[in-house]
C-alpha cells in the first residue's frame, strides 16, 4: 500500500488519460483476481446473510434481538436503525445480493482510498488533484484489496468500508462545510464505534472556543451535526421499532459477549489482547482500566493534532483509539489500516509504512492456534505477539502522532483544505 511517484506528465491531456487507463486496468485485474480467489476459497459472506435476516425480521415484525440467523445462529448486534436500512437487502435474491455486495465493496474501496489520500497527503503539500488523485487511488486500491482486513470484510460481506468511507468523507471536508458531520452521525447510528469521531470535533471545538473567546466554530458545528443526525436516525428507529429500540439501548448494548468470544484471535482490541494474555474469557476490570487510559491518551493526541491543523494525524489517532478501546474489534474492522498506513507514508516514514503494511498484509494473526475450544487461552509468548500485531501497530501510530504533535522540532503545520 505505497503511493506511487507522481510526475507532471500525469496531470493533463493525453498522458493523463493513458495513466488513468493503465491504473484502471491494473486495478480491474487485481480486483478480478481477488474476486476469483474469494470464489475459489468458498467465502460464505455470512454477515451479509445476517444483515438480510435482520431486514426480514423487521418486515415480519419479529423480535430483532431474539433472532438467530444462518446455520451458525448468529445474533443481531447493531442498533435498530441498521436493521431498518437492511430491509433493502431483502429485495434481491441471495446470488444477486452476493454479487452486488462484492462489487459495491470493491468500488467503495477505491473511494475510501481516494478520501484517505486526500486527507493524508495534503498535509505534505504533495496531494494531487483531479485525475491524478484518482490515478493514485486506483494504484493504491489495487494493492490494498489484498490486505487482511479488506479481504475479511469482503469474505463476510461486512459494511466496514461503507462506514469508514462515510466518516472519511466528513473528515476531508473543508472547514465549515454545511454537510460535515452527516457521515459520522449516520455511521454511528448504524454501528456505535464511529461515535468517537464525533467526540473528537466536540473536544476540539470546545478548546478552540475557549481559546478564541467565541462560542461557535466549524468543529462544534460538525459535532452538532453529527449528534443531530445520530439522534434523528435513532429516534426514527425508536418510532418504527419501539420494542427493539428499548431492548437494544437498555440491555443488548451492554452484552459484550453477545458479539463473540473476547479471547478469539480475530478480536484485535485491547480486550482481546488482555483476554489472551491473562488466559481468561473476561478480563473485566483489567480491560476497563486499560481502555480508559488509552481512550484518554488517544483522544489527547488526536485533539492535539487537530488543534495544530494535523487532520490526518487526528484521524489516524482517533481511528487507532476507537479500534483499541472497543470491546470487540474483529480483524475486518481494521480497514482503517489503509488511511493509517498512508498517514505513516505521508509523514516521510517509508520504512515504517512498509512495516505497517506488511503487518496487515501478512495474515499473521491467523498463524496461531484459533477456533472452538479456546486454544487462544494457552498461547505462547510468540503466538501472543502475532495475535496482538494490529493493536501494537495502532499504539505505534499513536506514538508517531504524539511525537509529531508534542515533540519540539517535529511539529508540522497542516495544509488548508482544498475546496471540492
Amino acid at each position: 500500500m505505497t503511493v506511487p511517484a507522481l510526475t507532471q506528465s500525469t496531470t493533463r491531456g493525453a498522458p493523463a488519460r493513458r495513466s488513468l487507463l493503465l491504473a484502471a486496468s491494473v486495478c480491474l485485474m487485481s480486483f478480478a483476481a481477488f474476486w476469483t480467489a474469494q470464489r475459489a476459497a468458498g467465502v460464505s459472506i455470512i454477515d451479509l446473510m445476517v444483515y438480510r435476516a435482520e431486514g426480514r425480521a423487521v418486515l415480519d415484525g419479529q423480535d430483532l434481538y431474539a433472532m438467530r440467523a444462518t446455520a451458525a445462529r448468529l445474533p443481531t448486534t447493531y442498533p435498530p436503525f441498521a436493521a431498518l436500512l437492511f430491509t433493502a437487502l431483502t429485495l434481491p435474491g441471495v446470488p444477486g445480493l452476493r454479487t452486488l455486495a462484492t462489487a459495491g465493496n470493491l468500488l467503495l474501496l477505491v473511494v475510501f482510498v481516494r478520501f484517505s489520500l486526500r486527507l493524508t497527503l495534503r498535509r505534505t503539500g504533495r496531494c494531487p488533484a483531479g485525475t491524478t488523485l484518482w490515478i493514485t487511488a486506483l494504484w493504491v486500491a489495487s494493492a490494498a484489496v489484498w490486505c487482511e482486513p479488506v479481504w475479511t470484510t469482503l469474505r463476510y460481506g461486512q459494511i466496514n468500508l461503507l462506514l469508514a468511507t462515510a466518516v472519511l468523507w466528513d473528515l476531508s471536508r473543508r472547514d465549515g462545510h454545511r454537510w460535515a458531520g452527516v457521515g459520522i452521525g449516520l455511521a454511528a447510528a448504524v454501528k456505535l464505534t464511529p461515535a468517537l469521531f464525533a467526540v473528537l470535533p466536540l473536544l476540539v471545538g470546545l478548546l478552540q472556543a475557549r481559546r478564541a473567546g467565541r462560542r461557535w466554530n466549524p468543529w462544534l458545528r460538525q459535532a452538532a451535526t453529527a449528534a443531530a443526525v445520530f439522534g434523528a436516525a435513532t429516534l426514527t428507529a425508536a418510532v418504527v421499532l419501539p420494542r427493539d429500540s428499548l431492548r437494544f439501548w437498555t440491555s443488548a448494548l451492554f452484552e459484550a459477549d453477545r458479539v463473540g468470544r473476547a479471547e478469539s484471535t480475530a478480536n484485535q482490541s485491547l480486550r482481546g489482547v488482555l483476554a489472551r494474555l491473562l488466559s481468561t474469557g473476561d478480563p473485566a476490570l483489567w480491560w476497563a482500566g486499560t481502555a480508559a487510559v488509552v481512550a484518554a491518551a488517544g483522544l489527547t493526541v488526536a485533539v492535539g493534532a487537530a488543534l495544530r491543523g494535523e487532520r490526518a494525524g487526528a484521524m489516524a489517532a482517533c481511528a487507532a483509539t476507537a479500534l483499541l478501546i472497543s470491546p470487540v474489534s474483529w480483524s475486518h474492522h481494521w480497514v482503517w489500516c489503509v488511511p493509517m498506513v498512508l498517514f505513516v507514508a505521508g509523514s516521510a516514514r517509508a520504512r515504517w509504512a512498509a512495516a505497517a503494511g506488511l503487518v496487515f498484509c501478512s495474515y499473521a494473526l491467523w498463524w496461531v492456534p484459533h477456533g472452538p475450544g479456546g486454544p487462544e487461552l494457552t498461547q505462547s509468548g510468540a503466538e501472543m505477539t502475532l495475535s496482538a500485531l494490529y493493536p501494537l501497530t495502532a499504539l505505534a501510530v499513536l506514538g508517531q502522532v504524539a511525537v509529531q504533535v508534542y515533540v519540539p522540532g517535529r511539529r508540522r503545520s497542516g495544509q488548508a483544505v482544498a475546496n471540492e
